[in-house]
């Protein structure tokens, strides 16, 4: 197995970090890296927050659901989706005048435009996991940063066209954190499929499923949930963290739309 390869199947999220302070010069590299990942016509259409202010991390540890190791993290970068980089440079350049003169409409970022910077931003993000674990550094994403639009909004001043789509947590993983078992993925059947979509049987689904089932009956079992399925829609899908998400993220939406 090649050691890119090797990287990539021994990661895990890491939530408990050594007192230890990642360099600036693995910064640099892991930065240099980052910047390096696959962007949609080359437009790079993210920004990138470096949190260095522990007051931030502090309350993000409280807005992001409750996770206080994330104020513990050596390191922590906010991913935005940007497409406001781009448009303040089109206004720059006159597009405004530009339109008048030919009669046509000033499209202003769009639905789309929104995907494709989330999709470049996360890209970037995963090129940042990786480049760390490279040097023996851990990281987290915190997908939390979606939710409490309002306050993350005013905590990092996010204009109109960026979109908090994750935040990222570094730091050298303790000793307990590396002997952790790593989490089990589903068999690639259920994943990947040929030519076309296929939507997966009862049978099909309750195979898939199977060992989640048999670890919670092996577990303590929660009163009235009678399945794994009833588990993760009542404490994960429908959990108040989860509709406070897509509530905040209608706003974010609504914003970018407006």
């Amino acid at each position: 197995m090649n050691q890119v390869i090797d990287v990539l199947i021994k990661r895990r999220s890491v939530r408990a970090y050594e007192q230890k302070e990642i360099s600036a010069d693995i910064r640099a590299e892991i930065l240099k890296a980052t910047l390096r990942a696959p962007t949609a016509g080359n437009l790079m259409l993210y920004s990138i927050v470096d949190v260095t202010d522990q007051k931030i991390k502090d309350r993000l540890a409280v807005t992001c659901d409750n996770q206080p190791f994330l104020a513990r993290a050596p390191m922590v970068w906010l991913f935005l989706a940007d497409y406001q980089r781009w448009f303040d440079y089109y206004l720059a350049c006159g597009v405004e005048e530009l339109c008048r003169q030919k009669k046509i409409p000033l499209r202003k970022p769009e639905e789309g435009d929104l995907f494709l910077a989330c999709c470049d931003a996360l890209i970037a993000a995963q090129n940042a996991v990786i480049a760390a674990e490279s040097f023996g550094i851990g990281s987290c994403y915190i997908g939390d940063i979606m939710e409490q639009y309002e306050i993350h909004k005013e905590l990092f001043d996010l204009p109109q066209y960026t979109f908090p789509i994750g935040l990222l947590v570094f730091g050298y993983p303790t000793p307990e954190q590396m002997r952790r078992p790593y989490t089990t993925r589903f068999d690639e059947k259920f994943i990947l499929f040929e030519n076309r979509y296929h939507r997966l049987s009862g049978q099909e689904l309750k195979e898939m499923f199977a060992e989640n089932e048999d670890r919670m009956a092996k577990g303590q079992g929660r009163e009235g949930i009678a399945n794994f399925g009833q588990a993760m829609y009542i404490y994960k899908f429908n959990a108040e963290f989860s509709v406070e998400m897509s509530r905040s993220v209608r706003l974010i939406l609504k914003q970018w739309m407006s």
